[in-house]
């Protein structure tokens, strides 16, 4: 189906939003007049600008308070819709959006808001123009689509239709199945937004909080069936009012729009892009650094061993059990300092899963690499980390282990099985869009999103997972983003015995971050522990939790560059990520770092 994008829910000037629509891979676009008034363009050379970006104007929009009104107001807005249609027609628009009346002077009179809209549509069909009639949630009298559209269906006109936009829709708990009941000619226009389920003002909630379908709480796929169900062949179009979109870079929104769209038409039906390859595991972490020294120091003490260097890059691999670290001291580690650059995950089809990728607009990365060099695919997260698909010891397929060469160790003796998860700080702007990349383009499984406090106000976490708990990334974004020390990314590792972990990362020089006293006087009152079990915790910076399936037990180490390391045991299914210990540790950090 043809994709169409609101020009409000971009940043950035007319030009820039076309330009991005564009880019993202748009069909079309809603104009929203604000953004026609701001522009110094006239409406001819916007046309103009749309044709050559090959953005189709889909939509004008939006018309406020022409129905239900009195005579004398009624002929005032005849007198603005006439100027309006005529700029249309400048434009090169034939459809414009009017929502329900809000005016305050509109009375409660189906009979004469019908045959006020019939003459608006009478007028606008005399410009090749037609009337896409919407209910706003909050609309005075109007508020339902189950009243637009008998409204709509007594003015009887041609050229007036009505527009369903699914946040209006779903924000009040309308039951769609109604739509199936309107005729497809008759539904003028679709628009789609998804919003978080809150509890607030629906004007506010729509005003600041909508999201791209797929990021949010709604049901939008459901809504989308319906209305194609009804035989509605306009473009699946996107209006979305959110604070962050409109201060984030106009270029990497409309490809997250773009992806939600794409998914959204996967989800329905309606396409059939390649199918989730879900990875099966975590083949690698990638630190970048520009000294390998304190790095190199951290994973010894935690029992790491060095025990391959690749044939042409500066890049070593230090490993213990399954789980894997490559420290890599190019240069591009000298800019930011040390910083997870790049996950390795293990993939049933590597190239299956590339293609999956390129098909939901994450375009596989250019990599520099030499003639013998494994040739492995890699697309890169919304916050810049790389992906690998990686088939690790499977002869069939190129293996990245075969770039390295094999270095005289010891085997690690600090107890770590595996990587147990990855935790990523997202941009401020992008966090929604992370979450809806790694369900979409990598098939994992998201998460309830959770807020946890910190010192300096709250920072989201979602996490990320394959059916088996194998690859969990945690998601999250923080209240001080510019704080990297605290708002660090960490790799988390499995182990069978956190305490036995912990005395021997601490026995070999490593520091673990310490935890106050208050919170094991707390974990006391809390929980019933056995003789000398809270000391040893105490002692070694140990934290604690519990959810319905399990325990969990963890420490964290201090920070090097933008990471640090957790050691994690967990017994007997649990799930979580002990988010309850999330406020203790982030205010640990920020006493450590003197924030």
């Amino acid at each position: 189906m043809r994709t169409s994008i609101a020009t409000v829910s971009l940043s950035g000037s007319l030009t820039e939003k076309l330009t991005a629509a564009s880019r993202a891979g748009f069909d079309g676009v809603e104009i929203f007049e604000n953004d026609l008034l701001a522009s110094p363009l006239a409406p001819e050379e916007i046309r103009a600008r749309c044709a050559d970006l090959g953005l189709s104007i889909d939509l004008y929009q939006p018309m406020r308070d022409m129905e239900a009104v009195p005579a004398d107001v009624f002929t005032a807005n005849l007198r603005r819709a006439r100027h309006k249609f005529e700029l249309m027609s400048r434009l090169g628009a034939d459809t414009v959006l009017v929502c329900s009346s809000v005016h305050p002077l509109a009375v409660d009179d189906d009979a004469l808001a019908a045959g006020q809209l019939r003459e608006l549509a009478g007028l606008a069909q005399e410009f090749g123009i037609r009337v896409a009639y919407e209910a706003l949630a909050w609309g005075r009298h109007v508020s339902t689509y189950e009243h637009a559209w008998s409204i709509v269906e007594a003015a009887d006109h041609p050229a007036l239709g009505t527009c369903l936009d699914s946040f209006h829709i779903l924000s009040r708990g309308s039951d769609p199945k109604g739509i199936e009941d309107i005729p497809g000619e008759k539904i003028f226009f679709l628009q789609l937004a998804d919003a978080p389920l809150l509890a607030m003002d629906v004007l506010q909630w729509s005003r600041h909080y909508r999201c791209f379908p797929g990021q949010g709480g709604f049901d939008v796929a459901d809504l989308v069936r319906r209305v194609l169900h009804t035989g509605y062949d306009g473009p699946l179009s996107l209006e979305v009012f959110n604070d962050v979109y409109r201060q984030a870079e106009a270029g990497p929104t409309a490809v997250d729009a773009h992806r939600s769209l794409l998914l959204l038409q996967e989800t329905v039906g309606v396409t059939t892009p390649p199918a989730p390859v879900v990875p099966t595991g975590v083949a690698f972490a990638e630190l970048l650094t520009p000294d390998a020294e304190p790095v190199a120091a951290m994973l010894g003490a935690l029992g790491f061993s060095r025990t391959a260097r690749h044939r042409s890059k500066p890049v070593d691999l230090w490993q213990q059990g399954e789980a894997r670290v490559l420290v890599n001291t190019g240069p591009a580690g000298r800019r930011d300092g040390t910083s997870l650059a790049a996950i390795g995950l293990e993939s049933p089809d590597p190239a299956g899963a590339a293609l999956r990728a390129e098909a939901l607009l994450a375009p596989v990365l250019p990599r520099r690499r030499a003639v013998a060099d494994a040739p492995l695919d890699a697309v890169a997260a919304p916050d810049g980390t790389e992906l690998f698909f990686c088939a690790t010891d499977r002869t069939e397929l190129p293996n990245w282990r075969a770039d390295f060469e094999e270095m005289p160790h010891e085997s690690g003796s600090g107890g770590v099985r595996r990587i147990d998860h990855l935790a990523l700080v997202q941009p401020w702007h992008q966090f929604d869009e992370a979450a809806l990349f790694h369900r979409s383009v990598l098939g994992l499984h998201a998460q309830e999103s959770v807020d946890v406090a910190d010192p300096y106000g709250l920072m989201r976490s979602r996490a990320v997972t394959n059916a088996d708990g194998s690859v969990r990334i945690a998601l999250s974004v923080g209240a001080a983003p510019t704080d990297d020390t605290v708002h660090a990314q960490h790799i988390a590792l499995a182990t069978d015995d956190v305490v036995t972990a912990a005395r021997r990362f601490r026995e070999a020089g490593g520091r673990v971050l310490p935890i106050p006293a208050n919170y094991y006087d707390d974990l006391a009152a809390r929980f019933e522990f056995a003789e000398g079990e809270l000391e040893t915790y105490r002692e070694l910076g140990i934290l604690y939790d519990r959810d319905a399936y399990g325990e969990f037990r963890h420490c964290y180490t201090r920070t090097v560059g933008r990471v640090f390391f957790e050691l994690v045991q967990r017994d007997g299914g649990y799930r979580g990520y002990g988010a309850q210990n999330a406020p203790v540790r982030l205010a640990a950090q920020h006493t450590v770092t003197g924030g």
